[in-house]
């Protein structure tokens, strides 16, 4: 049983020296029992309260690293059964799929489309992250492909064989790009396991049914085998929605250790076009498949997917903010006008859209509000008269214009004298209340 706040408090070195992040040993530990820290934030823990605290420390569901460089990622370690609950933490991954048998001008064309998919969402940059490469049949052609993929893209790689000669080949040439290996069953699983753990890799383990799952982990976890990744062998969408359910309710709900682990789903397999498989995508985004493996990434099935994701996986209890400054819009001079508004990323991507769409170049001052939009930062005190001001004064805006005009948001005209107060020399024009106005609003000046 997971340990409590009390009880974790008791054994840490209670130096509250804030090192870990937080003020105080007793707010770590509590953040420890809650799945919000890793122990290893703690520099001071003695090596004996590591091994108590660890069942209190590990999320339900391990988490799992796959990848290395710019695209590495980690799958797993979830928490609760519901988002609402609490949030999910780490996304599900996507990927797509190649076999050993592609030619060398194919795969660099393949990779170069890939690569292209990167969407800019609120200021996030969404993209996948995998690559499944399947064998065809010979070992070389597949260390060779593997070699390509892990050595001139971005992308990590699952690396899926029955055959441990052929998967040992190709962890030789990509094994630098800690890839996933696919899959130990039954009939493989110590030549498999041997394989992952001498290079210290992260294993999937496929069996027939969520059952059939538990031995097979049993096993690989006593030879040591910590970084698991589970596959029920489902193909059919209603037995795989089942299996999902069931593996994570086992993990959270009755502590089956034995099926505390990420997995992997493969709509390649289920569907015969790609249209169905980004339906049956978008399920196991949602319930619960760490990573997604679709047969081919095209830009109309991926962005939805990329944005479900990010929906899904953002955390409900925070909002999502841009940076706190002076954005440029239209490449403003002097004269152009300046506008603030609260740094809420809706707020932001619609009123600076909407200036864009006005063509007047403008300067857009992002006040942070702690990610409130207008109205809700104006009256929980986020978005005050005096503070705007005083964030204008601050902001660097006046070494860049000739002149003193601030446009506020209408929604928060009651601002306005406050504002003057603090900024005396500055004549305060209040705004729109609706940033669809804000084209004609600023064409009218």
């Amino acid at each position: 049983m997971a340990l409590t706040g009390i009880q974790i408090f008791k054994l840490l070195p209670k130096t509250n020296c804030k090192e870990c992040g937080v003020p105080t040993c007793l707010a770590f530990a509590m953040n420890l029992a809650s799945g919000k820290a890793e122990l290893d934030s703690c520099p001071y823990v003695s090596d004996e309260a590591k091994e108590q605290l660890a069942e209190a420390s590990a999320p339900p569901i391990r988490p799992v690293d796959i990848g290395k460089g710019v695209r590495a990622a980690k799958t797993g370690g979830e928490t609760v059964q519901y988002r609402h609950e609490k949030t999910f933490f780490n996304p599900t991954l996507l990927a797509a799929t190649l076999s050993s048998d592609i030619s060398q001008a194919d795969l660099e064309a393949k990779l170069k489309v890939w690569n292209a998919f990167q969407y800019e969402r609120v200021g996030l940059n969404l993209r996948p992250e995998l690559v499944a490469l399947k064998d065809a049949g010979d070992k070389a052609a597949f260390a060779d492909v593997a070699k390509t993929i892990a050595e001139k893209s971005e992308f990590n790689l699952i690396l899926m064989s029955e055959n441990a000669d052929t998967m040992k080949a190709g962890i030789e040439t990509s094994g630098f790009k800690r890839p996933l290996i696919y899959a130990a069953t039954d009939a493989n699983a110590d030549d498999f396991g041997t394989l992952a753990k001498d290079n210290g890799l992260p294993l999937c383990v496929k069996a027939e049914s969520v059952e059939g799952l538990v031995p097979l982990t049993e096993k690989l976890v006593k030879m040591g085998l910590k970084d698991l990744v589970l596959d029920s062998g489902s193909r059919e969408i209603k037995q795989l929605l089942e299996d999902q359910v069931a593996i994570r309710r086992a993990a959270l709900k009755s502590g089956n250790k034995a099926l505390g682990f990420p997995t992997i789903t493969f709509p390649s397999e289920m569907a015969s076009n790609l249209d169905v498989e980004a339906l049956i995508a978008g399920m196991l985004v949602a319930k619960y498949g760490g990573i997604v493996t679709l047969s081919d990434f095209t830009g109309e099935s991926l962005f939805p997917l990329l944005l479900e994701r990010l929906n899904i996986f953002t955390d409900p209890q925070r909002p999502m903010t841009v940076t706190e400054g002076i954005y440029e819009i239209g490449n403003p001079d002097e004269n152009s006008p300046v506008l603030v508004t609260t740094n809420f990323a809706l707020t932001y991507f619609i009123v600076s859209g909407e200036i864009e769409g006005s063509k007047v170049p403008a300067w857009l001052l992002i006040k942070d509000s702690e990610g409130l939009s207008v109205m809700t930062a104006w009256a929980a005190g986020k978005f005050a008269g005096d503070d705007v001001g005083l964030f204008v004064k601050k902001s660097g805006i006046l070494d860049k214009i000739k002149h003193n005009e601030l446009i506020i948001p209408g929604y928060a005209a009651a601002i306005a004298g406050d504002v003057e107060e603090e900024l005396p020399d500055w004549k305060i024009t209040v705004g729109p209340r609706e940033a669809a106005h804000i084209p004609a609003f600023l064409k009218a000046r």
